[in-house]
């Protein structure tokens, strides 16, 4: 199984050889092979070696497509791979960024401190510490179900679940409840909505190991359906669909591992529904060759993720990815980028975190420490200050003109409020700024 780096290993010279004349399209599936489980990691040996301006079909799977395998894994061979799990072995073992012997709470190899399955990573030639790596987000498409009984059919998982929000304000019986929603969403795009299949409450699995979970406490543990009763939900409500890449980013420099739940400067898991097609995202490169990594995919989501979860389904998604070397930076917008900028059509979108950088900023014990110390209060004031950078960067504007400006055209927004490090967006139009002469 590819894992982390290792002597006899490819180096990076070897990998990158010279840059084709045209732009190389690469394909990375994605199967046990390919995928981490639950981190970022700079050691991890990369997938693809890409120059700037080479494209990049990504293929994700959801963390959640064991809450129906029938639908979600059932009849495809690389998510198979992936969730495959019986009383001698796992298809991927490592899920987080804990400890493999689950010496922790024995959940687990990796122990769940990281839930999301991330193809790649993407080894992006030349990159190095400074840098910005700009990732171009062309398109995006359902991934069918493999099963025969659903072809051509596509479905995702919702979890409400003891990590969301709402999770200690419920007023109806029983209180502790975590209950699963499955949607189907149409691949084909023609049916621009997603609907509810059914949902169900969660109830104590007991997964190949012998470990029980009471609570959705570990990821792709293979739920039993004849412990679960399955309700009709939602009758008649379509909720849009907003395809995006829930957790996108590159390889943070603090840690050899890096708990994929947490977004940060490198960005990570964001959530941001407004990173789907037509998106641009620039990070700040940490590591040598950026180590860009995706998944996470979702069909729908609002600001907030307020129960804990998006639509969370399968997905395929090409990108294009530009090298931005630091002596090219000086007076364009990304002057000083320290952090995740998205740029669509018609605006820039920048992401404030309770921490910007909580791997530095909380100590030894970050990774564990920042679940308890999150704030929507701090969240926004960091917000305000990536806006007030990029507006006097980018724009040019005095500290009083940005100010200003923020307060009466800047549309700031929850983006989460369940991901360790909660996370506060700000918006701004590009169409209050005239077109030069």
């Amino acid at each position: 199984m590819a894992a982390l780096l290792a002597a006899g290993s490819v180096s990076a010279q070897e990998g990158c050889g010279e840059a084709a004349s045209v732009p190389t399209h690469h394909l990375i599936p994605a199967n046990s092979e390919t995928v981490h489980w639950g981190y970022f990691s700079k050691d991890r040996a990369p997938q693809a070696y890409v120059h700037s301006g080479d494209y990049v079909t990504l293929e994700t799977l959801t963390h959640h497509a064991n809450d129906d395998a029938s639908r979600m894994v059932a009849g495809d061979p690389g998510a198979e791979s992936v969730f495959a799990w019986d009383a001698g072995t796992k298809g991927v073992d490592r899920r987080g960024a804990g400890p493999m012997d689950a010496s922790v709470y024995g959940r687990g190899a990796g122990e769940g401190f990281g839930v999301h399955i991330l193809t790649g990573p993407v080894y992006v030639c030349g990159a190095e510490p400074g840098d910005v790596l700009e990732v171009r987000i062309l398109d995006m498409a359902p991934r069918p179900s493999g099963n025969p009984e659903y072809a051509g059919r596509t479905f995702g998982s919702n979890a409400a679940a003891w990590w969301g929000f709402h999770y200690n304000d419920m007023i109806e019986e029983p209180k502790g409840r975590e209950v699963i929603t499955i949607f189907e969403i149409d691949p084909s795009g023609e049916r621009t909505w997603a609907n509810a299949v059914y949902k169900f409450q969660w109830t104590p699995q007991t997964d190949p190991f012998g470990v029980v979970h009471e609570t959705i406490d570990y990821p792709g543990v293979p739920v039993d359906h004849d412990t679960v009763e399955k309700l009709p939900t939602l009758d008649g409500v379509r909720i849009p669909i907003r395809m995006h890449f829930g957790t996108m980013g590159v390889a943070p420099a603090e840690a050899d591992f890096v708990d994929s739940v947490p977004p940060s400067y490198f960005g990570g898991n964001i959530d941001n529904w407004r990173i789907g097609k037509g998106g641009t995202m620039y990070y700040p490169v940490a590591v040598p060759g950026a180590l860009l990594s995706a998944g996470d995919p979702h069909a729908a989501q609002g600001d907030s993720e307020l129960a804990g979860t998006a639509i969370e389904t399968s997905m395929t998604g090409l990108v294009q990815v530009v090298l931005h070397k630091a002596a090219a930076q000086q007076g364009t917008i990304l002057q000083g980028l320290d952090y995740p900028l998205l740029e669509t059509d018609s605006e820039w979108v920048v992401h404030g975190f309770s921490y910007a950088n909580y791997l530095t900023e909380l100590g030894e014990a970050a990774q564990s420490d920042i679940y308890s110390k999150s704030s929507i209060d701090t969240a926004m004031r960091d917000a305000f200050r990536k806006m007030r950078h990029f507006l006097m960067t980018a724009k040019g504007l005095g500290e009083d003109e940005a100010v200003s400006l923020m307060s009466v055209a800047a549309d700031f927004g929850v983006t989460q409020v369940v991901d360790g490090n909660w996370g506060v967006h700000g918006v701004i139009s590009k169409s209050i700024f005239p077109a030069s002469k």
